[in-house]
């Protein structure tokens, strides 16, 4: 159950409280990253309710509800082989998906600097420390962090690979966690099982 919670926790804040929640504050948003979190929180939920049940079975020394917490932890362990794989093959597309919208942000700024599209290539200046796609010349008049390092931090492209990048080997270190977690928990629920019929089979 609290490993569940963790994921839960883990998933929403990547999701609206990292720097990538700014990209999902406009119409467009990379889909693919988020919808990777959306399984993860998905995955936290079914965690912690498959973890009460195992409760209640171990409580009641019950072997059919053993079982079926047996059952369910290797669905969930196959899930998340399923989804690092997932992730690791759909890195590049996220990275694409967020840095098309930032292009097109840019894009837009450029036609017209000001009203809702400035606020906008603002945020996400801020919230990724970084201001332009890398041209110095057309630097002048964006809407930049104040105190940010040009041109060491001048292009958003780079940092937007930087933060997907980061996020993803957290999630992967997370699911390499909880992986080692599910394969204790089909071990001693296996164990448990087995001591439960052997105890029933003496008396």
């Amino acid at each position: 159950q609290l490993a569940g919670l963790v994921i839960i926790a883990f998933g929403l804040w990547l999701r609206f409280g990292g720097p990538m929640a700014e990209f999902a504050t406009d119409k467009k948003s990379p889909e693919y990253f988020f919808m990777g979190l959306y399984v993860l929180v998905g995955a936290g939920a079914i965690m912690s309710a498959v973890g009460f049940f195992g409760c209640c079975g171990a409580a009641r020394e019950s072997q059919c509800l053993i079982g079926a917490f047996f059952a369910c932890l290797l669905v969930i362990f196959a899930a998340e082989i399923t989804a690092g794989v997932f992730a690791f093959i759909g890195k590049n597309v996220a990275i694409q998906e967020a840095q098309k919208i930032y292009e097109d942000a840019y894009e837009d700024y450029m036609k017209n600097p000001v009203g809702k599209v400035n606020s906008t290539i603002y945020r996400y200046h801020v919230a990724l420390q970084c201001c332009g796609k890398g041209n110095v010349e057309q630097q002048t008049g964006l809407p930049c962090p104040e105190n940010i390092q040009l041109p060491k931090a001048s292009n958003c492209l780079v940092e937007i690979k930087n933060v997907i990048d980061t996020n993803l080997h957290l999630v992967g270190i997370v699911g390499i966690a909880i992986a080692g977690v599910t394969i204790f928990g089909m071990i001693f629920s296996m164990v448990l099982c087995c001591a439960i019929r052997n105890m029933r089979d003496m008396i």
